[in-house]
């Protein structure tokens, strides 16, 4: 558990001092690649690891595997075990995880009509610098 905002929320939690809504719902999907794996399994359904791995090519194995194992211990997403010759890996969105989608989705479209208007104007940072 490296995500210093999920123990921090996980913590007070267990001891009874938790109270910011808002803080609890972004430690959901706070972390890298969390959001993406809940994105691609909120629009697109069930995936087994290895598809999940194809659709992050810039995620390592062990960041992947970190990821859905805080998912799945939130109870955002299950994990099943199909046998077979080779054994596999699925992993799906629960209700709750869900539950997370029109946040998620909402951030996309935000996004997409964000970087459409960077597209189309200057774009000034911190310090006056504009960028065209």
């Amino acid at each position: 558990m490296t995500d210093t905002v999920r123990k921090d929320v996980q913590d007070k939690l267990a001891r009874g001092l938790y109270n910011c809504p808002k803080e609890l719902t972004l430690s959901m999907f706070n972390g890298k690649w969390k959001i993406n794996i809940l994105y691609h399994l909120g629009q697109e359904g069930r995936y087994y690891f290895g598809e999940l791995q194809r659709l992050l090519p810039k995620a390592s194995h062990k960041e992947i595997a970190e990821k859905l194992k805080e998912l799945v211990n939130d109870a955002l997403v299950t994990r099943t075990v199909e046998t077979g010759a080779p054994v596999k890996v699925a992993y799906a969105l629960t209700p709750l995880g869900e539950s997370l989608m029109p946040i998620i989705n909402a951030m996309y479209d935000w996004g997409v009509n964000r970087l459409a208007q960077l597209q189309d104007q200057p774009v000034t940072f911190g310090l006056g610098q504009t960028k065209k």
